[in-house]
């Protein structure tokens, strides 16, 4: 005999309720707590270093500028979700009822591990594509100079540009930030192939 078992779903305010209090970060996707894992040194530097020139460039400018502990609600899919980065112009947009969960985000980023990249590419990105407010998209690898760059053409298009090596660069449209390869991986040394 065979016996199946059920994982146990949650309400978004057990969630809620939960993450408070909680030592690690976990999604809430449609009833389901997915803890999220730790990043790797590269992983840390490359958030930091892409923060770090947004935060330099956007200053005193009208945009709140996230990284990893900043949780966005995605109400078309029932998901609570920790993106790497984001950017959200102000005023904030706030979950109703709740002062630390945005719905705006313009721009999202995120470096990218094996264990989420498919996930990242995915559903993830499926999902922030509801977001009405959501312009431009971009995957960071940590393993590589490479970044996938995603922006946002009409409804259900989007346009997909790869920049590869130390010497590119890329203009974040929704900003108007330049972002140079070499001072995004400047901190990362990379495996000899």
């Amino acid at each position: 005999m065979t016996v199946a078992t059920v994982a146990k779903t949650y309400t978004a305010e057990e969630y809620l309720a939960l993450e408070v209090d909680a030592d690690t970060r976990s999604e809430f996707r449609d009833g389901e707590i997915v803890e999220m894992t730790g990043g790797t040194p590269e992983h840390n530097e490359i958030t930091g270093m892409f923060i770090f020139l947004l935060k330099a460039s956007l200053r005193k400018q009208p945009y709140s500028i996230f990284v990893t502990d900043q949780r966005l609600w995605i109400p078309a899919l029932k998901l609570y979700t920790y993106p790497d980065v984001m950017v959200v112009p102000k005023p904030l947009e706030l979950h109703p009822g709740r002062k630390d969960t945005v719905m705006n985000p313009i721009l999202i980023a995120e470096t990218l591990s094996k264990f989420t990249q498919n996930y990242d590419r995915g559903d993830k990105f499926e999902a922030y594509r509801t977001i009405e407010s959501f312009e431009e998209y971009v995957l960071i690898d940590q393993y590589r100079p490479q970044v996938d760059h995603y922006v946002k053409q009409s409804a259900n298009q989007w346009l997909l540009t790869k920049y590869r090596g130390l010497e590119a660069s890329f203009r974040l449209e929704s900003v108007g930030v330049e972002i140079a390869l070499a001072e995004l991986y400047e901190a990362v040394e990379f495996d000899e192939q």
